[in-house]
């Protein structure tokens, strides 16, 4: 058995990758991966360069993998390490390049460590032992599922750090006003006229899957997406290129509610299924309107997973506004490999500080949901 490092999970078969995957998890598949690679939205100069790691066996067949990449930068993984890098810079040690299992873009909990378990834990010890030798300052694999966790927790070197999102579960609500009637009354009415507001002005929804969409429509998607990095000034991670690819490669996992008013589209929400859970990933509008975020992006995503039968929307990383709208704290994990002994042992101190703020904050936000007691 050997690791092998591929510059482009094209050099892999679609088959072959996607049998190592136990979750329904679209992200994870390999037209998702590769649209990213294909699109020019990683590689180039982007800062995040294709490395996946895999573990063949002795007829080349894989047993074990980690999407990997070597960052340049700390951007677009949503578990924040800018702090450590420039302790390193002070320090005169080199924190970049690193290498990254991840998703790009996307801080969604799932399969990190693919394949039979005990061929992915000798994936990890092989990585470990040749990071210096390849010039890594350390191996970092973010929002990693309960199988990595317990392959990782009590590893040598290894430190886990916790973070929190919000996801909304589905307790079997027979429509929306189920789930309204689950509220606190104050809750409820504030909820209730938001959702009129939004129809007050003449917005409607409807979705669509991926194969529901024209290019034009297409267009009008990437545009409300670059829309939200531009009004603060930034480039959008994703190329239109990406779309068109994953609406060939994977359209029956898409699914995008545009907003209208009258004949005139104003905003959309992309999400990606799997399994039994939505998830919400990218939004943007071209014209304000009261409470259409809320709408867009919560409301509608509620709507159509009750609908559906889905227990779960995923909304995105972050927000606390989501709290009051019914998405509960949810722990989520990474883990950190650094080379560099006092490194190590200055990001461990750090991370269990950390921990305990991560622990009570998230207690103290299930405090603050709007269900109903008893």
């Amino acid at each position: 058995m050997s690791v092998h490092c591929l510059a482009s999970l094209n050099d892999l078969a679609p088959a072959c990758w996607d049998a190592l995957l136990t979750q329904p998890q679209p992200f994870l598949r390999h037209a998702f991966l590769s649209a990213l690679e294909d699109s020019g939205s990683v590689g180039g100069r982007s800062g995040w360069q294709a490395a996946h790691q895999v573990l063949l066996d002795g007829q080349g067949q894989p047993l074990a993998a980690l999407p990997a990449y070597l960052k340049s930068h700390s951007y677009g993984e949503y578990v924040f390490d800018h702090g450590w890098a420039d302790a390193c810079r002070r320090a005169g040690i080199d924190y970049y390049p690193k290498l990254l299992g991840a998703i790009p873009f996307s801080p969604v909990t799932g399969q990190r460590l693919l394949g039979d378990p005990l061929a992915a834990g000798q994936l990890l010890d092989e990585l470990t032992v040749s990071l210096e030798r390849q010039g890594l300052s350390s191996l970092h694999i973010n929002f990693t599922d309960e199988a990595a966790d317990a392959l990782l927790r009590g590893r040598d070197g290894w430190l886990e750090r916790l973070g929190c999102q919000y996801h909304w579960r589905n307790r079997g609500y027979r429509d929306f006003q189920d789930f309204l009637d689950s509220l606190s009354s104050r809750k409820r009415k504030q909820l209730r006229k938001e959702r009129e507001q939004v129809a007050g002005q003449g917005i409607d929804f409807d979705w669509r899957a991926g194969h529901q969409l024209s290019e034009v429509e297409w267009d009008f998607v990437y545009l409300c997406y670059a829309n939200t990095y531009r009004v603060r000034g930034q480039a959008p991670y994703l190329t239109r290129a990406f779309f068109s690819l994953l609406a060939e490669r994977m359209p029956e996992a898409i699914r995008v509610v545009l907003a209208r008013q009258g004949a005139q589209p104003v905003a959309m929400a992309f999400s990606l299924l799997g399994g039994d859970s939505l998830y919400g990933r990218y939004w943007g509008c071209l014209a304000e309107f009261d409470r259409l975020h809320f709408e867009t992006c919560f409301y509608q995503g509620m709507d159509y997973a009750i609908a559906q039968g889905l227990q779960r929307f995923d909304a995105g990383a972050q927000g606390e506004h989501k709290l009051i709208r019914g998405f509960e704290p949810v722990i989520t994990r990474s883990w950190h490999y650094l080379c560099h002994p006092g490194l190590r042992a200055a990001v461990a101190d750090f991370l269990e500080q950390e921990r305990a703020g991560v622990q009570g904050y998230a207690e103290e936000a299930r405090s603050l949901l709007p269900y109903r007691q008893g």
